[in-house]
């Protein structure tokens, strides 16, 4: 019971609903073994001594029982479901809120259809057991508890002897329990890497179409669903010993008290309603103990995925506010942004080397500071620990002045507008991916920053303008069009820190050299990081950081980056090899010619 006390905090503060639903489960059950006592009403006192004087009272009782049983399932019903569809809600609510506050460490290793397993199936397993499971298996509990008690006040020893056999029966349900556990664990496993190959498959499409790897995928998925196959097999291999075993047990309680029971009847030590009411009273206990498999299934079902919802939720938060973190007005920002002596390793990458060491940079406010370097060389990692993704490991960053530790991460990332050289849209209108940021833009603003971004040409010509839908992921859209409208959602934003991942690699060099021109009005009194391959994009940079293996191998603007040999150099050379009239305006002998271009 540790998982669903867990979950007490989602479901407790419905309680009368929970009180209601067993209560009303509990007085429906009672009412309904008021039937057999009926039905020894009716034998020992009308039927056999031939006197039928009462019959209307005792069908009139007969309905009054019916009606308040009704009513009592009424209740049952409407509580529990309030309750489970409480519950599942505010699971979902507090599931949801929990992937927002995570941060980049674990989203490193997640992966989306677990994620989507974990908040559709799973949410709906508790939500059913909670609301309903629940009640049902203290309904049987009932059943036993009132039945023995009614049944004892007939006959106390045929009683016993009855129901002697519900002990084994408890055994034999905890055995199945305990053996049913790990099969229902591996079943979610199975269904979270099954939803995980379907949606990679659909979101990488084009790729798998493109390499053709249509066959690898099917024995991938072939493998996964043989997997889920296999273990649904066990689920039925031990149900398949269970249930006969139940049935068993319960039809041999049965035989047991009409054996003695008819004897004790012949030998007028019983009467014969009272051993029809026993057995009415016997198979409405038995009738949900032959359930009960059927009941542990859901309650196993609901503890796995209440194990896995708890994981997530439990999950520790890596980057979070401080207690006394500072909130800023946007007004009060500059933009100063100080790096010192910053080393980082990635969680979880004790064994391999650190992506940053020794990291040192001063960017004042409207500077632009230029990042280039190869794969692998701690680019990218410069921009995501400015932005908070992950914490410094050594070292500290700081926005004017302050520790960006110390700041509320509200106040460092609003202020701070990335595009990245992935551009994610959404999908939804074109308009809304723009103002994705700032709901409230106007129309205005929003072609203002289009236009900027050298997109609002290409979103005239489409039939509905700012209105066009863009596919899933903006598959509708070329690279180059996906990447214009994320620059345009970064510069709606009017932000103090701007930074460009490499945000014009999807262009082509005519498009790119426009919208160069067009953030250098953007980038007036606004801190900017150029992360780039192309040389061309780094030239008005006020300092270029060449980065290799997590560390600065060389700084300092183009022009004087071009006369030292180095990895600078060597890129400019690869990069204009097949423009030999450009590489000889900027000779590194010191005779540098006027550059264009």
């Amino acid at each position: 019971m540790n998982v669903f006390r867990g979950l007490r905090a989602f479901f407790w503060q419905d309680k009368g609903f929970l009180l209601g639903a067993v209560l009303g489960l509990a007085v429906a059950t009672a009412l309904g073994l008021g039937y057999p006592l009926l039905l020894r009403v009716l034998i020992d006192d009308m039927i056999v001594p031939g006197e039928y004087a009462g019959l209307t009272g005792l069908a009139l009782l007969a309905v009054g029982i019916i009606v308040l049983k009704a009513c009592s399932q009424y209740v049952h019903g409407f509580s529990g479901g309030r309750l489970g569809n409480r519950l599942a809600y505010r699971l979902r609510q507090a599931s949801y809120k929990k992937l927002q506050e995570l941060s980049f460490p674990f989203y490193d290793t997640a992966r989306t259809g677990d994620l989507m397993s974990r908040l559709t199936a799973d949410i709906e397993g508790i939500r059913n057991f909670i609301g309903f499971g629940f009640a049902q298996l203290l309904n049987t509990a009932f059943l036993v508890l009132f039945g023995f008690i009614m049944m004892a006040t007939i006959d106390w020893r045929l009683t016993l002897m009855t129901m002697a056999i519900i002990p084994v029966l408890g055994y034999i349900a905890v055995k199945f329990e305990l053996g049913i556990h790990p099969v229902f664990r591996s079943i979610r496993a199975a269904v979270s890497r099954l939803t995980v190959s379907v949606q990679e498959n659909i979101m990488g499409v084009r790729t798998v179409k493109s390499f053709p790897s249509e066959e690898h995928e099917m024995k991938k998925f072939r493998s996964g669903n043989e997997n889920y196959r296999d273990n649904h097999l066990n689920l039925a291999s031990v149900w398949a010993k269970y249930f006969p075993a139940i049935e068993f047990i319960a039809n041999a309680s049965v035989v047991l008290l009409l054996l003695v029971g008819g004897i004790m009847v012949i030998n007028k030590s019983l009467t014969l309603g009272s051993l029809v009411s026993m057995n009415g009273m016997l198979g409405m206990i038995v009738a949900p103990l032959w359930n009960l498999g059927f009941q542990i299934n859901n309650y196993t079902q609901s503890k796995a995925a209440g194990e896995r919802l708890l994981e997530l939720l439990n999950k520790p938060i890596h980057v979070k506010n401080n207690e006394h973190a500072i909130v800023l007005e946007d007004k009060d920002i500059r933009g100063h942004i100080r790096f010192r002596d910053v080393s980082f390793r990635y969680p979880n990458h004790e064994k391999q080397p650190s992506a940053l060491l020794g990291i040192d940079l001063d960017a004042p406010p409207g500077s632009v500071i230029g990042l280039l370097g190869g794969t692998g060389s701690g680019k990218s990692t410069i921009v995501q620990l400015l932005l908070r993704a992950y914490d410094v490991g050594d070292g500290s960053i700081t926005l004017d002045g302050i520790d960006i530790r110390d700041l509320d991460l509200a106040t460092l990332r609003r202020q701070s507008a990335i595009v990245f050289q992935e551009s994610f849209l959404f999908s939804t209108t074109i308009r809304e991916n723009i103002a994705y940021g700032k709901a409230d833009a106007s129309d205005e603003e929003i072609v203002r920053a289009a236009k900027l971004a050298q997109a609002h040409d290409f979103i005239m010509e489409l039939p509905l303008g700012y209105d066009t839908i863009v596919g899933e992921r903006g598959m509708g859209l070329s690279g180059g069009q996906k990447q214009r409208i994320a620059i345009a959602r970064a510069l709606l934003l009017q932000p103090r820190i701007l930074i460009l991942d490499d945000s014009t690699s999807a262009l082509d060099m005519e498009t790119e050299h426009v919208i160069q021109q067009a953030l250098r009005e953007v980038m007036k009194d606004r801190t900017t990081f150029i992360i780039a391959h192309r040389i061309s994009s780094l030239r008005q940079a006020d300092e270029i950081l060449v980065m290799a293996k997590g560390r600065v191998v060389q700084r300092g603007k183009h022009e004087q980056l071009i006369r030292q040999p180095g990895l600078y150099r060597e890129t400019y050379q690869t990069q204009y090899a097949d423009r030999p009239e450009e590489s000889e305006r900027e000779r590194p002998n010191g005779q540098e010619r006027r550059v264009t271009g």
